[in-house]
This record gives C-alpha cells, sequence and structure tokens, in this order.
C-alpha cells in the first residue's frame, strides 16, 4: 500500500481544489490510499526561532503525517500567480531541520485547478520549484492544471468528471511507482 498525504493549499471549505482531493481520496488506484491533511491551517508562519528543541505542537503534528507518508501530493490553486502563503509556509516547515526534514527525498507531485485558462500553472511551477528547493524528489513530468474550474465544476463535483479522475489517478500512479522505486534502491 503507498500512503499519499495530500495538502490543499485553499483553505476554503468549498474550494474546487479541494474537491480535487476529495476526487483523488475516491478514485484512488488499487494500492494506494490518500489522506488529507487539513492542519497546515493551523502552523504558525515558519521562524527559527520557535522551531528549537520544543516546536509547536502544529509542526510536529505535520512534520509527522510527512515523515509517515510515502509520496505526497500538492493541490492548489494559484493566487496572485503564485501558491498560496498557507502552502508555501508548510513547504517552509517540512524542509526544516535541514537535511534531515520529513519531505527530503519524498516523492511529490503538484497539481490543481483555477479559474483562468491556464488551471494556475504558475502556481504548480512554483510549488514544485519549492518544494525540490526544500528536499523533496519532485516529480517534474507530473503536470495537471485544470482551466476554468469555476465554470467547468459550476454543476458537477471533480470527481464525476471523467477526465479529472483520469488525471488525477494518473498523478497518483506516478507518486506509487516514484515511491516503489525508491524503496527498490
Amino acid at each position: 500500500m503507498t500512503n499519499v498525504l495530500a495538502l490543499v493549499g485553499s483553505l476554503r471549505a468549498d474550494s474546487i481544489n479541494r474537491k480535487l482531493a476529495e476526487a483523488a481520496v475516491h478514485h484512488a488506484p488499487e494500492g494506494i490510499e490518500v489522506t488529507t491533511f487539513d492542519g497546515i491551517v493551523d502552523l504558525p508562519f515558519y521562524n527559527e526561532d520557535i522551531d528549537g528543541e520544543t516546536p509547536p505542537a502544529s509542526a510536529v503534528a505535520f512534520r509527522a503525517a510527512i515523515e509517515a507518508a510515502d509520496a505526497v501530493l500538492l493541490v492548489t490553486p494559484e493566487y496572485n500567480g503564485t501558491i498560496p502563503a498557507v502552502l508555501k509556509n508548510a513547504l517552509d516547515w517540512a524542509s526544516r531541520p535541514f537535511g534531515a526534514s520529513p519531505i527530503s527525498g519524498k516523492p511529490l507531485a503538484a497539481i490543481g485547478s483555477a479559474f483562468g485558462q491556464y488551471g494556475g500553472v504558475w502556481a504548480h511551477d512554483d510549488a514544485r520549484k519549492v518544494a525540490g528547493i526544500a528536499g523533496a524528489k519532485v516529480l517534474e513530468d507530473v503536470k495537471v492544471a485544470i482551466p476554468q474550474s469555476v465554470v467547468r465544476f459550476a454543476e458537477t463535483h471533480p470527481r464525476e468528471d471523467a477526465e479529472v479522475t483520469e488525471l488525477v489517478q494518473g498523478a497518483l500512479s506516478a507518486l506509487a511507482d516514484a515511491s516503489a522505486e525508491q524503496v527498490a534502491a
């Protein structure tokens, strides 16, 4: 079983990207389990002064969730041409301690949806960049950017969209393959 931890960059309860993460949970291929971690909202802004011997409980829980996962799936909208601050902050927490962080070497993919015609590709590119610098093994070939989200999903949930299902399953399978390769190495 491959355990994938999903982090959603939108905090809205009715977010299209949250629904996209729900689609990943619902349509995960056999042998893959997806769990969404909602606790990134509780992380304080990263500050090395509070990340010492007794970091905040929210950071400890977050790092433990990443450590327990085999792979990470970032599901992010695009805010002003980049990733939401809450997701960037989570990646900052995940990147420490440098060289021994829970995200270090962890297979990671960034997907998402946005209202615009490109589906949030700038945000996904930035998420991959930040995650790579943080130490994750970023799957650069996984590209799922669903445009026109507000219109496309106005009357349907992403999990009911056959194309979305196929794209999400492909991303999850790629994460599972990367995780298996890492274990075999």
